[in-house]
């Protein structure tokens, strides 16, 4: 198992919480009659459908809006994290409305027998969207017809729908900030990709952090830490340092999160310290002759071999401590 399965669960777990995807379809989907979804309008089929995927992804999720004065929606949304697109997104989405809209009829046939039989009897809508925050770009078509031979003649018989694609990188800093909310500073927080990244956090304003402190509640606060814990062990901060941010930020806010980034460049000093120890013993070496030198790399190389030792180990604990936290959500 890769490190990038425990991102996986990272997202599952945002979109798992129904203030979070709830937010998401009001900020995030341009869709007029989802501005007024509340977490109580939604309920989580996930499990019901993902054990009839082969190739089921532990992120997929589906849900069932209840739209007021409206017929309900239901929502599949695919969560796509690797470089590599996948190609088979527009037939995976319609296996699953399929399976959605079968089970709708069940369901209706059940309240009232044979109720699909009406002549007046209505699909509800599927709104499918593919949320992407891959490092290339999204080439893959997105809707169903273009991934179908001689669709130019027999395009009307063929299945004609578009997913929606929300992709992360079209979304920069300030556009995110505009948007705010937790979900942004999700957003904004997966971008960091290495030591180096973690300048965006130090940089966002003030009065973004503000409103933010005032409108995350506990429970969401706890949520944010798990979160943070997964991104800051993708990009190798070491496991003590993460403890002690994740701490403050659940004790005293997540201001906590932006005051340990704008001053993280001690750790950097550090990792410079330790390739220059390097250089040096490996020239050193070179200078005293080979038997030496071997013996000076070496040595030079033990606190690099050792942090990537702890860095194997930290991604397999995130894997299992993920594990663990995923279960509280469910």
């Amino acid at each position: 198992m890769t490190i990038h399965k425990a991102k996986d669960n990272c997202f599952k777990l945002i979109f798992d919480e129904p203030e979070l995807f709830a937010e998401f379809l009001r900020d995030y989907i341009p869709i007029d009659i989802l501005k007024d979804v509340t977490p109580d309008d939604i309920e989580d089929l996930t499990e019901r459908f993902l054990p009839l995927f082969q190739d089921n992804k532990d992120s997929d999720t589906v849900k069932r809006i209840n739209l007021r004065n409206n017929p309900p929606l239901f929502v599949i949304a695919i969560l796509e994290h690797e470089s590599g697109v996948s190609h088979r997104a527009s037939f995976k989405m319609l296996q699953y409305i399929t399976l959605v809209l079968t089970e709708y009829e069940k369901e209706a046939n059940k309240e009232n027998l044979n109720a699909s039989s009406a002549k007046d009897f209505k699909y509800p809508p599927v709104l499918p969207i593919v949320f992407y925050d891959g490092g290339g770009k999204w080439t893959s078509e997105t809707n169903f017809i273009n991934k179908t031979e001689l669709n130019e003649i027999f395009g009307k018989y063929i299945p004609n729908f578009e997913y929606e694609l929300i992709n992360l990188n079209d979304y920069d800093e300030k556009t995110l900030v505009k948007i705010g909310g937790v979900l942004s500073l999700i957003m904004i927080a997966d971008k960091v990709r290495g030591i180096d990244d973690l300048h965006t956090l130090s940089r966002l304003p003030q009065d973004y952090i503000d409103k933010l402190e005032l409108n995350v509640s506990p429970h969401l606060k706890k949520l944010i830490t798990d979160v943070i814990t997964v991104l800051l062990r993708r990009i190798n901060v070491p496991h003590d340092e993460i403890g002690a941010i994740t701490d403050k930020i659940y004790e005293r806010g997540i201001e906590e999160m932006f005051a340990w980034a704008d001053n993280y460049d001690v750790q950097e000093t550090r990792r410079i310290a330790k390739e220059e120890g390097w250089a040096e013993g490996k020239a050193e070496g070179k200078a005293e002759g080979k038997a030496e030198g071997r013996a000076a790399s070496d040595e030079a190389w033990k606190p690099v071999v050792a942090e990537k030792d702890a860095m194997i180990a930290a991604q397999a604990a995130t894997i299992a401590e993920l594990s663990e936290r995923l279960k509280k959500y469910k």
